[in-house]
């Protein structure tokens, strides 16, 4: 079958619809989790399953770089392989070959030292051409060159339902003629990217067309026009969306306003924090993805919400939910408020008590934070395994909370009770 999306509702804080694959149906608003090497990190499929995820999404540049798109078709295709036989989205690899090298929009949109990014891809990063990127294999150094046609038969091999045309990134301090420049060549890019897969497509697949423009304004409403005008079965946003959360959302108001294609499903590329979600979910966006709350789970981190901070501890309270932030700026607050426990912290030793008492997860349900603080000191493989389970179900928890609020029109309260 081919992909189909359907809006169910709209109002004034989002829309609620369903995107419907050959592997199963989304519900929408969705969070999309990275399985960015053809695997969720420290999770079975069947795990991901049971905390509520919808789809997964994989990475055309690593799995170009190691095993090779040829062999993962050979094998049957990725929801084959990885034993997730359900909705998948794949993005062209773009990301990866270009914002890093600019230095910066790695860091601003996930939080990556910027010193070590730029390392690695002068390293990697050979040459961007308007044919496509020349870049060497952090593998074994052979030389790939990844062209919008590359881009699209990896992704028609990976068997995805969901693909990406290939787009080139710009970084929120670039000026903006060579912003302008890099979106026109994106454009030209989409253009051979949709025509290369409408051609080869198998039927149950469809493709992303993709906004880009940077911080510019003027070019954003150019690219929108251009993305709702492609032959794509949805619209991705993606580059540089700014320094922080009110430069985002100045982006999506000017995105949402010029959309003509409102019938086409939405995904925000790379944005995934709580704040973020609830913020752009009114702007009319369908899906998101992110590494942030797996990434999160590897450095010791417990998504939960940020007013659960009293916990009952022998018989007395105290106040650890949120990591604070001491922050080195000029900035007005001296701390910042987290959605997070960081359980590698020694307040936690001897907290006999779950993540969250609310959640339902298997993490919440078996094992204290003293003893993942245990496992975490020990290097142990498996709180890093409890604490992955419990953010993708927090984070499905919360897009679940989203639909059931805009479904009965209570958004603004649930938003209150979240932000």
């Amino acid at each position: 079958m081919h992909p189909k999306f359907t809006i169910t509702k709209t109002t004034a804080h989002g829309r609620l619809g369903k995107i419907e694959t050959a592997h199963g149906t989304i519900e929408t608003p969705a969070f999309v989790f990275c399985a960015t090497k053809g695997a969720l990190k420290a999770q079975w499929p069947n795990m991901a399953r049971e905390a509520g995820t919808q789809i997964i999404l994989s990475n055309t540049y690593h799995l170009l770089v190691h095993p090779g798109s040829k062999l993962i078709h050979e094998l049957g295709g990725l929801q084959k392989i990885t034993g997730w036989s359900g909705p998948m989205m794949s993005d062209s690899g773009g990301y990866q070959i270009f914002s890093f090298g600019y230095g910066s929009v790695s860091s601003e949109l996930k939080g990556k030292n910027k010193d070590q990014e730029r390392s690695k891809i002068t390293q990697a990063r050979l040459k961007i051409t308007e044919e496509g990127a020349k870049f060497r294999s952090y593998k074994n150094g052979s030389t790939i060159f990844l062209t919008p046609e590359v881009a699209m038969q990896s992704q028609i091999d990976f068997g995805v339902d969901l693909a990406f045309v290939l787009d080139e990134c710009t970084a929120f301090n670039i000026e903006r003629n060579k912003t302008e420049k890099s979106m026109h060549r994106s454009h030209r890019w989409a253009t051979r990217s949709l025509e290369y897969f409408n051609k080869y497509k198998k039927p149950h697949q469809g493709a992303y067309s993709i906004i880009q423009g940077g911080v510019y304004k003027d070019l954003r409403i150019i690219s929108t026009k251009f993305a709702a005008e492609a032959d794509s079965f949805g619209i991705g946003i993606g580059g540089s969306m700014g320094e922080n959360i009110h430069d985002m959302e100045e982006i999506l108001k000017i995105i949402h306003k010029n959309n003509d294609a409102t019938h086409k499903p939405i995904h925000l590329l790379g944005i995934g924090t709580i704040d973020a979600i609830l913020m752009a979910v009114k702007y009319g966006i369908d899906t998101f993805d992110c590494v942030y709350p797996t990434r999160l789970a590897r450095h010791g981190g417990a998504l939960i919400k940020p007013h659960y901070n009293t916990i009952i501890n022998s018989n007395k309270t105290r106040q650890s939910n949120t990591i604070e932030i001491k922050d080195n700026t000029n900035s007005a607050s001296a701390n910042t408020r987290r959605h997070y426990l960081n359980l590698r912290n020694a307040i936690y030793e001897k907290d006999n008590n779950p993540i969250d008492i609310s959640c339902n997860c298997c993490t919440c349900a078996t094992f204290s934070r003293a003893y993942i603080h245990m496992l975490l000191k020990a290097d142990e493989t498996l709180a890093i395994m409890a604490l992955t389970q419990h953010n993708i179900a927090f984070m499905n928890r919360l897009m679940s909370g989203i639909r059931k609020a805009l479904s009965e029109d209570t958004f603004e309260e649930f938003k209150n009770a979240w932000a």
